[in-house]
């Protein structure tokens, strides 16, 4: 079975390179690849892709040798693992806000004895069969290894239970999603009222107490840097969206272009961010 290096980085308390993708974008996942990031945070929360979208997407992760770090749309348990038998490498999984939710991702996701994910051993993740039917083989015990589980953290409830969601067997770390969690904050009653720098830190307070990975979604690099200096191994950087930058910094570059020149006035081409390809 494919060896995770999301898994890797956790273990070897490093830094997870993530970037984020919600588009069927399959020329995203060689880039990443190339510039040596760990994983890409692929989410179907908010995004819509069809079944062989996701499976294109996931396979051109295993040939290029990167994780897949599924948000997804469901918590049917047949469908979770079929995400995993596809070959996604672990889930990051929105608003769970109690142990019980944890525990039941647990139960949907991983084999017995920590849960009691269903058997096929014959997708993606066991190598359609090549990892799991041979001799002395053990594709259950590969897959509790080489697959992670990350909750969000996205209520008050959540992070009032972030220490004991954390301590569950199974759960790989918590994973802070700030914007819906800043939206509670806000509508909250004032006796419930606590910041978002508070809540994050008591979800690194409540993983490093467990040994458990933690991270957030970032929106600047001072706020990276500084939550990665609280120990957090997980903070998506760069994704298909940034796109708009690169449009916005190509069209004031054209803005320079004097309408009136003659192509023999031009000065010569440069290719750069913005050029064509030839």
């Amino acid at each position: 079975m494919r060896k995770s290096k999301l898994l890797e980085k956790f273990r070897s308390k490093r830094l997870a390179r993530v970037c984020n993708m919600g588009h069927f974008l399959p020329f995203f996942v060689r880039y990443a690849a190339h510039f040596k990031f760990d994983g890409i945070w692929l989410d179907l929360e908010h995004r819509t892709m069809n079944d062989r979208e996701v499976q294109t997407l996931l396979a051109m992760c295993h040939a290029a040798d990167i994780d897949c770090m599924l948000r997804p749309p469901t918590l049917e348990p047949t469908k979770l693992y079929r995400y995993l038998e596809d070959g996604a490498s672990g889930f990051l999984v929105p608003l769970i806000s109690t142990p019980k939710m944890a525990h039941d991702l647990v139960q949907a996701t991983k084999f017995p004895p920590i849960g009691n994910r269903g058997l096929d051993a014959a997708g993606l993740d066991a190598d359609f069969g090549l990892a799991s039917w041979g001799p002395g083989m053990d594709f259950p015990a590969d897959a509790n290894r080489e697959t992670f589980l990350l909750p969000q953290i996205e209520t008050l409830e959540a992070v009032a239970n972030a220490e004991e969601i954390a301590s569950i067997e199974g759960i790989d770390g918590l994973f802070v999603g700030p914007g819906d969690l800043k939206l509670r904050i806000d509508k909250a009653p004032p006796s419930r009222k606590i910041t978002l720098e508070k809540a994050i830190e008591a979800v690194a307070t409540a993983c490093q107490k467990h040994n458990k990975v933690w991270g957030s979604a970032v929106g600047s690099l001072e706020q990276l840097k500084r939550y990665r200096s609280m120990g957090a191994q997980v903070l998506p950087w760069g994704g298909d969206f940034t796109i708009v930058r690169i449009l916005e910094t190509c069209s004031k570059e054209l803005d320079t272009v004097d309408d009136s020149a003659t192509l023999s006035q031009a000065a010569p081409i440069q290719q750069g961010s913005c050029g064509g390809r030839n």
